[in-house]
């Protein structure tokens, strides 16, 4: 049978649709392209914002009308978020727990040919073991470590969808990850719904794990998805300074650049302590990119918070700045929140701080020009071979190169969204 997997949001989302075509292929099932004709459609969703939800809702829909008589599969967050929703030629209903069973689940479906919906009203106390030793296509393979948040900041839905935070057996992380580089992946990603607080059920914690990982043998690269600011405590700034296994880049979600408002979406931090923590991670490491998330047209954000935020954003000098407007999900605190901010107004805010980011990215590439770098290339297209630095920066190379192999490279130029590089 041909299925066709669409996979929507974030990397762990990636990861677990990847298990599931890894497991799917076991079982003789021909992956094809999600447009194509196919038996089988599954769709992975995505609710973190209404416009998730809404391409969540459309891309059912497409499924349904490209072939009414296959077999739809809807699973994830969006199904999480919305355990009641149903549509006409949705065969199967999967949340947030059970995606590892998609083989038997299928099996069981086209037995009894019966519509099925798997969801569970305790929410997840035992993380869902995953593991994959092979990501086709791809240089750089993804890690899932942990899953569930319990943050609860004021708007984000996740907490809600994905349940309590549990992690993967330490062991288990440092086996798959061995298993992919001995597969010759030379980059490791981990990621997570919430990857810093990795451990905190199982009776350990994220550094004692990156303390392991940076040990492994022919590991190259290991890159962290994303981590909050307040993880980042002076045993992992240490692993960093240390241990140049470790890349020159990390993700590290701001979101708005006012006390103000940090404190109405119950971020654990205040601007100070961000300040403070950013300042001795770039003495251990000067040139590091950090990259960040910030939230526009939050309630209550006036026009001084907003400028508030982009001075805030100008002073840190992040690599690039990820703008979200601010979408209301139903059933979080800010929902309940006074001083909505129509769509209009965000959307210009929006625009806005992305030509900031614009401008801190190009001031950032430029810092390279004229400077060494090492390239992992990743493909070659249209007379160009391309690939990212330690730090992030994409470069193109007018030279064709073998892929997943390093390379010293000058940079030469700035090309946005692309440095430009020779071969040294």
């Amino acid at each position: 049978m041909k299925v066709g997997i669409l996979t929507l949001g974030c990397k762990v989302n990636m990861y677990e649709s990847e298990y599931v075509i890894n497991e799917l292929k076991k079982a003789g099932y021909i992956i094809c392209d999600f447009n194509d004709y196919c038996d089988v459609y599954i769709i992975n969703t995505c609710s973190v914002t209404n416009t998730s939800d809404i391409k969540s809702r459309k891309m059912i829909r497409n499924a349904i009308r490209r072939n009414p008589n296959s077999c739809i599969v809807a699973m994830g967050c969006f199904i999480e978020a919305n355990k009641d929703y149903t549509t006409d030629g949705l065969d199967i209903v999967i949340g947030n727990k059970d995606k590892s069973k998609i083989v038997s689940i299928l099996d069981n479906y086209f037995k009894k040919k019966e519509e099925m919906r798997i969801l569970y009203k305790d929410e997840y106390t035992k993380f869902e073991d995953m593991y994959i030793t092979d990501f086709p296509g791809r240089t750089r393979a993804f890690v899932k470590i942990q899953d569930g948040c319990e943050n609860f900041c004021s708007y984000c839905i996740i907490p809600y969808v994905r349940g309590k935070c549990r992690s993967k057996d330490k062991d288990r992380v440092i086996k798959e990850i061995n298993s992919l580089v001995n597969n010759g992946y030379k980059e490791v990603v981990l990621t997570g719904i919430h990857t810093g607080n990795y451990g905190v059920d199982i009776n350990t914690n994220f550094y004692e794990l990156l303390k392991e990982i940076v040990k492994i043998k022919n590991l190259k690269r290991l890159r962290i998805s994303s981590i909050e600011i307040t993880e980042i405590n002076s045993e992992v700034i240490s692993l960093i300074k240390d241990n140049n296994i470790i890349v020159d880049h990390m993700h590290i979600p701001l979101q708005a650049g006012s006390n103000e408002i940090l404190k109405l979406m119950n971020r654990k931090y205040d601007l100070d302590y961000y300040f403070k923590k950013i300042a001795e991670i770039r003495r251990v490491r000067p040139n590091i990119s950090i990259t960040t998330d910030v939230i526009v047209g939050f309630p209550g954000e006036t026009d001084e918070l907003f400028k508030k935020t982009i001075d805030t954003c100008k002073k840190l000098e992040f690599a690039k700045i990820h703008v979200f407007p601010f979408s209301l999900r139903k059933g979080t605190k800010a929902e309940e929140l006074p001083n909505h901010i129509e769509n209009g107004l965000k959307k210009k805010r929006s625009r806005e701080l992305l030509e900031i980011s614009k401008e801190l990215e190009i001031k950032y590439f430029n810092k390279f020009v004229n400077k060494e770098v090492e390239i992992l290339v990743e493909e070659y297209k249209d007379g160009y071979s391309y690939g990212h630095t330690s730090n992030f920066l994409h470069v193109k190379i007018a030279n064709k190169l073998k892929h997943n192999e390093f390379y010293k490279v000058k940079i030469i130029n700035i090309d946005y969204p692309y440095c430009i590089g020779e071969i040294i």
